[in-house]
C-alpha cells in the first residue's frame, strides 16, 4: 500500500512566494495541537526544549496534526545525536536544533540526521514510524528527501558566526531566537531592545547572504512586521500556552474587575 509522505519544511519554503507564519505548540496536549493545526497557519513548532514534551508526546502530537494542511517542525532539546536519531525515527521530518554557535556544531547536527557514509544516524527504519515500518519504498536511500534540518542562533557568538553556520551543506535554514540572544547580550527579557534587534538583523543579513532562509520568533506584531520587512522567510508569532494564558486573563479582567 503506497504511503503518503508530507513535503518537508524545506520544500514548503522553496515553493512559497511569501513568508511562512506559524506558532509554538508547547502545552504537550494533542487536542490543543489539533486545534492549532486547523487554524490556517503554515507551520507549527513542537517544542521539545522548554516544554514538557518528550519522545512519546512528540509522536502523539505529530499524529494529531497529520490530517491538517500544516507543516510540523520539532525543536529538539539539544544537539545530542542519540536524541536526534530518536526524533527522526519517531517520524519528525523537520528538526530545529537549539543553541548552535558554530559551523562545526551545525555540521555535527547535519551528520546526526544523515545515514552513513554521509553521517552517523543509526539504522532502525524497519522498526520506526519514520519509514512507516518499511512501508515507504526505498526509505534508506531516499531518507534525505524526507528530512529538513534547521539550526537556531541564540547568542552573540552565534550571530558573529551566522554566515559560516548558514553556509554548512545540509543546513536548510537558520532560526534566530531573540530571547536567549538578549540574555547573552546582558539584556535578559528585553527581546525588542534596539541592540537585540540590530543583532537579529545582522544575523538575517549573514544568513540571507549565504543563500539560506532565515526565520525568527516575534510575538510582538510590530516587531514581527519589522522582521518580515527585513526579509524573514519564516516566523513564529504566538504560542498555544501564551494564547490561553492571556485569553483567560482577559476574561478575568473583563468580568471580575473591581
Amino acid at each position: 500500500m503506497p504511503v503518503r509522505v508530507a513535503p518537508t519544511f524545506r520544500a514548503d519554503l522553496a515553493s512559497s512566494s511569501r513568508a511562512l507564519v506559524g506558532m509554538w505548540v508547547s502545552s504537550g496536549s494533542p487536542l490543543v495541537a489539533e486545534i492549532c493545526a486547523g487554524a490556517g497557519l503554515d507551520w507549527l513548532l513542537i517544542d521539545g526544549e522548554h516544554s514538557p514534551i518528550g519522545l512519546e508526546s512528540v509522536v502523539s502530537l505529530l499524529q494529531a496534526v497529520a490530517g491538517y494542511p500544516v507543516t510540523p517542525m520539532v525543536r529538539a532539546p539539544s544537539d545530542d545525536s542519540v536524541v536526534l536519531k530518536q526524533l527522526l525515527d519517531a517520524g519528525a521530518q523537520n528538526l530545529l536544533i537549539p543553541m548552535v554557535d558554530s559551523a562545526e556544531q551545525a555540521l555535527a547536527a547535519v551528520r546526526s540526521v544523515r545515514y552513513p557514509p554521509d553521517g552517523i544516524r543509526g539504522v532502525g527504519s524497519a522498526l520506526a514510524r519514520a519509514a512507516r515500518w518499511n512501508r515507504i519504498d526505498g526509505y534508506l536511500a531516499r531518507a534525505n528527501e524526507f528530512v529538513s534540518l534547521f539550526v537556531q542562533i541564540e547568542s552573540a557568538t552565534g550571530v558573529e558566526a551566522a554566515a559560516s553556520i548558514a553556509a554548512v551543506d545540509g543546513v536548510d535554514g537558520v532560526f534566530v531566537g531573540p530571547s536567549d540572544l538578549a540574555a547573552s547580550m546582558g539584556l535578559l527579557g528585553q527581546q525588542t531592545h534596539p541592540d537585540v534587534t540590530a543583532a537579529v538583523l545582522r544575523a538575517f543579513k549573514a544568513v540571507l547572504g549565504a543563500g539560506k532562509p532565515v526565520g525568527v520568533n516575534a510575538f510582538d506584531p510590530a516587531q514581527a512586521q519589522l522582521y518580515l520587512d527585513a526579509g524573514a522567510t519564516f516566523v513564529l508569532v504566538g504560542a498555544d500556552v501564551a494564547i490561553l494564558a492571556r485569553g483567560s486573563e482577559a476574561l478575568a479582567d473583563h468580568y471580575l474587575q473591581g
